[in-house]
């Protein structure tokens, strides 16, 4: 989550172990003043600012690409994005990477290729990080994704939506049901990891019309499933001609079924909207949740970092066009500060509490440098409401709490100071 935020210096300090002078002058440093232990794991995420068309219910910074779009351009954007931000991040490993957008997969394969030589050349990767890559059906070309593959991507995720030809004219996809359909069987073809995303509540949705498509999405055997509600986001098109949709009845038998078919199918319910065979979680979207670490690099894109005694956040110039010309002069950053450490509980729960199985309590202080006691009162609080489950070892949501999430964290705004 991006908060309004004031410029602040850059600055870098050693990344995966605190260097021993660092440890030694924290005996020096004045009450309120963070103190990792560690740095949490590294991600890296790159945004792809354009699309064919805008959906009218998209929120993301994405743009259509009429008349094409500048690909050589933004890959040098990119590598110069990427080149300064390096100090930041000296010594620290990658361990995921997601390409996003927008429609990342209107990249051409020797695009895509380039993008990744560049990434390699000047960051060091894990040996098994997970590589995602967004991809429309409407995009998919047989022989362009096995080029993907070839250049080092090793997870889709697939914006399906619905399976179904209404649905997807109502929500401006410019696939239909059969594109969808063979999209996934080029992605079985060449990748044995790979999301698919649906949404449900759709405009004149029936019940029966949702189960069909989460049936049609489990016949394939996706490794992962995520399943969002359509939300109804200020600034988009949908916001300003609001269509018919579900009342909170029709979906909350809609969120009943999905919960039983998936179950039923040997998938686990981990995240909010997110649901995985044994072993096979989105390990980028849980270093998010579980409040680890991102570069963002590419339009708009959000970093978050922590460093020995500071956290930051940063947030690159969003039009296209404006982040071009911030490039050519250095200064690709829009806005950054740091997170004020009263802020830093809540901002940890935000995300972590999104997981069903919660997070293990000692993981609160790795990654605020604050104690439990921070936070106390209202994880109490949360518990006597039941919506909150917690021992010595593990903090998680109830299933009231999963139910009224968005209550559950509104509660810990109470805890900024």
């Amino acid at each position: 989550m991006i908060i309004p935020i004031k410029p602040v210096g850059n600055g870098s300090r050693p990344a995966d172990s605190i260097s021993a002078s660092a440890q030694a002058a924290n005996a020096y440093l004045k009450p309120g003043v963070l103190n990792l232990a560690a740095l949490p794991p590294l991600s890296l995420y790159v945004h792809f600012p354009w699309c064919v068309k805008k959906c009218p219910y998209c929120d993301f910074n994405s743009h259509e690409a009429t008349g094409g779009f500048p690909e050589a351009e933004y890959l040098d954007a990119l590598r110069a994005d990427l080149e300064g931000a390096l100090p930041l991040i000296w010594g620290r490993k990658i361990y995921t990477i997601f390409i996003g957008g927008g429609t990342p997969s209107l990249m051409s394969a020797a695009g895509l290729d380039r993008l990744m030589s560049d990434i390699r050349t000047l960051l060091p990767l894990d040996g098994a990080a997970e590589i995602t890559m967004e991809a429309n059906p409407g995009t998919f070309e047989a022989e362009k994704f096995k080029s993907y593959r070839a250049s080092g991507i090793n997870r889709l995720s697939i914006g399906i939506q619905s399976f179904n030809a209404r649905h997807l004219q109502a929500l401006g996809r410019i696939h239909d049901g059969d594109e969808a359909r063979r999209a996934v069987d080029i992605a079985h073809a060449n990748f044995d990891n790979f999301n698919l995303d649906l949404m449900y509540a759709l405009p004149q949705q029936t019940l029966e019309e949702a189960q069909q498509d989460v049936a049609t999405a489990i016949g394939f055997a996706p490794p992962h499933l995520s399943l969002y509600h359509l939300t109804l986001e200020p600034n988009t098109y949908f916001a300003k001609y609001p269509p018919a949709i579900p009342d909170d009845d029709a979906s909350a038998d809609m969120q009943d079924m999905i919960a039983a078919q998936t179950s039923a199918a040997g998938y686990r319910h981990y995240e909010v909207s997110a649901y995985a065979q044994p072993g096979r979680q989105a390990r980028h979207n849980l270093n998010y949740w579980q409040f680890g670490d991102y570069l963002g690099i590419g339009a708009g894109a959000h970093t978050k970092l922590s460093f020995p005694h500071r956290v930051i956040r940063q947030a690159r110039y969003k039009q296209p066009k404006a982040y071009l010309e911030q490039i050519r002069n250095g200064r690709p950053v829009q806005e950054e500060a740091e997170i004020e450490r009263g802020e830093l509980g809540f901002e940890f729960m935000l995300n972590a509490l999104r997981l069903t199985n919660g997070f293990e309590a000692n993981l609160f202080a790795e990654r605020t440098g604050l104690t439990l006691n921070a936070i106390e009162k209202t994880l109490d609080e949360a518990e006597n409401k039941g919506l909150l489950y917690r021992d010595h070892k593990t903090i998680k949501p109830t299933g009231l709490g999963q139910r009224f999430l968005n209550d559950l964290q509104q509660m810990f705004l109470m805890d900024k100071k």
